[in-house]
């Protein structure tokens, strides 16, 4: 398999697993992560048609990502499946950090949604943990191909 496809199944893997955990954190009521009707009713402004387009949207997203985490690893001399993993777990930390400061700070404040405007530190914790989640995923992906990406 050519290393474009191969990270692009790493962002697929990761995106899909990422966004089970947050559904999993939203229905079992640990805070409001329904991180798809969120996203896509920022574009739709109402919750009727959002899921189609927060799912599209949050599936690019994790590919985008994913080719963003291999290109940067790639420079690093890494060449161990346990290199990977650990290179996700704190990209993932780093970058749920970036979301979940932006989600709480920036776009909750200007939702259109009531619902999705009300985002606290539950709602922090659930995408930076969901974060850590997705980038051990594509750094377990990644590290089982030992996958890498000259620009």
């Amino acid at each position: 398999m050519i290393p474009i496809l191969q990270t692009a199944l790493c962002g697929v893997i990761a995106t899909i697993v990422m966004t089970a955990s947050l559904y999993a954190i939203h229905w079992r009521g640990f805070a409001e992560a329904d991180m798809m009707r969120a996203l896509g009713s920022i574009i739709t402004r109402d919750e009727a048609n959002a899921l189609p387009f927060g799912m599209a949207l949050h599936l690019v997203s994790g590919i985008v990502f994913a080719f963003l985490y291999v290109i940067v690893w790639s420079t690093l001399p890494i060449a161990s499946l346990t290199h990977y993993v650990l290179l996700g777990l704190v990209t993932g930390f780093a970058h749920g950090l970036v979301v979940s400061f932006a989600l709480v700070i920036l776009v909750a404040e200007h939702h259109p949604l009531p619902r999705f405007q009300n985002a606290g530190m539950g709602v922090a914790l659930a995408h930076l943990a969901a974060h850590v989640v997705y980038g051990v995923l594509v750094g377990l992906v990644a590290g089982s191909f030992l996958l890498r990406l000259e620009l």
